[in-house]
């Protein structure tokens, strides 16, 4: 691992370019691109005629380059005090499309994002070199109303990843994205455990009840956005978010997903550029799986443990993770419950189980209980039951 040097913060007159730049309406990311290419540095835009400006923009773009936004000194002033301070353990930059810092994967991607704020232990921040090497880093989504076993799964798949070096990057959303980073957080690692690309301000949580969830990630991952400070949760800004989740990546894996999902965004956006994408099977009953089943049909990859996910990206010589610990979707074939034998892997409800066992209701409701507090099984909305991984 290379050793930590600290590299200078950008100073307040390049700071305010790059951040005029972003803010400016009108003018996009390719627009910023062009602009760049050609004056070859964000202060000297600001500095060139209308003329000179329209060699790459059109004549309104540049107009509007000529004068500062609405709202930029205030912008400016919260964006300079916040890089200044910092939380607890926590450290904060704006890593902008020359710093050496911005990730190598993210400059091939179609819209590169023209800055990162991210928030993160000084340790990785100042290091000369990407935030992230995408060989080594793998993009966690699904559905925000997960089944018991799915995120149980995600919070396996991304333990056994992380404990083997791997960064799990997602996007800090309710149900398998925030089991994704708990997983991986989990995991006794001394790389950069988990990223997670926010759709707000990289100041903001959203949502609020993973205000703790955020405080580790800080903590021990990254937090990353390409939305200004303060940018509140606006519902188009997620799915634009997407592209960063999958472009850090060498490969997206889908853990449940409906078929209207955010999350099948992401896997056409891993797909397009060039990434791996992989799915979880699960029950053709659920909802939550016909996504992933949707993306088996279209070509990607079914996995059922992390060795599937190694073998495909490094190749069959890869480094294994142990079996004990090895991310599986599969049950132990020890001897089970006579009711979990019964239940199968399937949500059921009671008047099948009844059926099944030929037990009478109060009977089954004292060894469901019975399961549920060994951790078992769960109960699903509709009173339903579905035996988890350790059942």
């Amino acid at each position: 691992m290379p050793m930590a040097v600290a590299l200078p913060p950008l100073e307040h007159p390049e700071l305010e370019a790059w951040l005029r730049l972003s803010l400016t309406p009108g003018v996009g990311n390719a627009a910023a691109r062009r602009l760049l290419a050609r004056f070859r540095s964000a202060p000297a835009i600001f500095q060139a005629s209308v003329t000179e400006l329209q060699d790459c923009v059109s004549l309104a773009q540049a107009a509007q380059l000529r004068h500062a936004p609405e709202g930029f000194a205030q912008a400016l002033s919260t964006t300079w005090q916040w890089l200044q301070g910092a939380a607890e353990g926590c450290s904060h930059a704006l890593v902008t499309l020359g710093d050496v810092r911005y990730p190598d994967s993210l400059l091939h991607i179609p819209d590169p994002p023209l800055m990162l704020y991210v928030a993160g232990p000084a340790r990785w921040l100042q290091r000369p070199q990407p935030l992230t090497h995408s060989a080594r880093s793998l993009a966690m989504v699904g559905s925000r109303n997960p089944t018991p076993q799915g995120a149980d799964n995600a919070r396996q798949f991304a333990h056994s990843l992380a404990g083997m070096g791997w960064c799990i990057v997602s996007g800090m959303a309710l149900g398998i994205d925030a089991a994704a980073h708990a997983g991986a957080l989990a995991a006794d690692t001394t790389e950069v455990p988990t990223i997670a690309v926010v759709g707000t301000g990289v100041d903001r949580v959203y949502p609020r009840q993973h205000k703790q969830l955020a405080h580790q990630i800080a903590a021990h991952g990254l937090m990353l956005s390409e939305f200004p400070l303060g940018t509140p949760p606006i519902a188009s800004n997620f799915p634009k978010r997407n592209r960063i989740i999958s472009g850090l990546s060498c490969g997206t894996l889908v853990v449940e997903a409906a078929l209207a999902s955010g999350s099948l965004i992401t896997a056409r956006t891993a797909s397009e550029q060039g990434r791996e994408v992989f799915a979880i099977p699960g029950s053709i009953h659920a909802p939550q799986s016909r996504g992933c089943h949707a993306l088996i049909q279209q070509g990607a990859k079914l996995v059922t443990c992390a060795r599937d996910i190694l073998e495909e990206l490094q190749g069959p010589s890869s480094q294994q993770p142990p079996a004990a610990s090895d991310a599986t979707t599969s049950a132990p074939a020890a001897a089970e419950h006579p009711l979990l034998q019964a239940m199968g892997y399937d949500p059921i409800g009671l008047d099948a189980l009844s059926a099944r066992t030929g037990w009478g209701a109060a009977e089954l409701q004292a060894q469901l209980l019975e399961l549920e507090l060994e951790g078992r099984l769960s109960r699903l909305p509709g009173g339903l039951f579905q035996r988890t991984a350790h059942g």
